[in-house]
């Protein structure tokens, strides 16, 4: 936890009747507040748009390939330099270049004007690799449900609402391992993690050839979405606390 995030917890917690967190952890130097504090995951909710068109979409982004045989690796994430959207760019070209029909996908907003200059000039140049705009979210969980497997490459995360997304749509993942993703992806358990970009290739080449590990982790994934990040808990505690809150004779 930073300094910053540190202070604005104790100011939270001395300003408010309660807090809600997404995290275990609490700040040490506020013991005193520890009954003020409700934990609750994040929840989760998918709603993919049943009208779309996942040939029109590989075509858009020029992926002149059959839908059947092809495995279209998505990296979602805003353009800007902790998302590291360049980090397997170049690993991934090469495998591409031995194996046409996989393909990786990055779709975020154009967050820091500079990088995403950067980023759409390294994707041009390199095959096996498309870069594409913000999508609306019913489409862009349609994509991550017909695309092959979910990537999250960042430098540094909190809790990624597309790693969670994807084990929800029963999409396998593969996700650097960082912090705050190896919270949530356990290693060939609910995904894959890797330390770099080749480990990254070994990885996702040993998902596309093994079936029944591909089948593991979807399932695994889908199951700890259901239980620890549901959606209906989520808003249930917040009603909870709303009422709490009613209750209390605090100002």
């Amino acid at each position: 936890m930073s300094l910053f995030q540190y202070e604005l917890e104790k100011w939270i917690l001395f300003l408010s009747s309660s807090f809600v967190k997404f995290h275990q952890k609490t700040s040490p130097g506020v013991p005193h507040a520890k009954d003020k504090i409700y934990v609750q995951s994040q929840g989760i909710a998918t709603v993919p748009n049943t009208a779309f068109n996942w040939n029109t979409f590989l075509q858009h982004s020029e992926i002149n390939q059959s839908a059947d045989n092809l495995h279209v690796f998505l990296l979602i994430c805003g353009l800007r330099q902790v998302k590291d959207p360049l980090y397997l760019v170049d690993a991934f070209s090469e495998w591409h270049q031995e194996e046409p029909n996989v393909y990786m996908v990055i779709v975020g907003p154009e967050v820091d004007p500079v990088f995403t200059r950067e980023v759409k000039a390294k994707v041009k140049r390199t095959p096996g690799v498309r870069l594409i705009r913000e999508m609306a979210q019913e489409d862009l969980h349609a994509v991550m449900k017909n695309c092959f497997a979910l990537v999250n490459s960042s430098v540094s995360e909190g809790m990624s609402a597309a790693i969670l997304e994807a084990m929800d749509l029963e999409v396998p993942v593969l996700a650097r391992n960082i912090p705050g993703n190896s919270a949530v992806v356990k290693h060939e358990v609910t995904g894959l993690l890797f330390s770099d970009p080749q480990e990254f290739v070994q990885l996702a080449k040993r998902l596309v050839s093994d079936p029944a590990l591909e089948k593991t982790i979807v399932a695994n994934g889908r199951e700890y979405v259901r239980k620890y990040h549901s959606w209906q808990e989520e808003r249930q505690t917040y009603r909870q606390l709303v009422r709490t809150l009613e209750r209390s004779p605090e100002d």
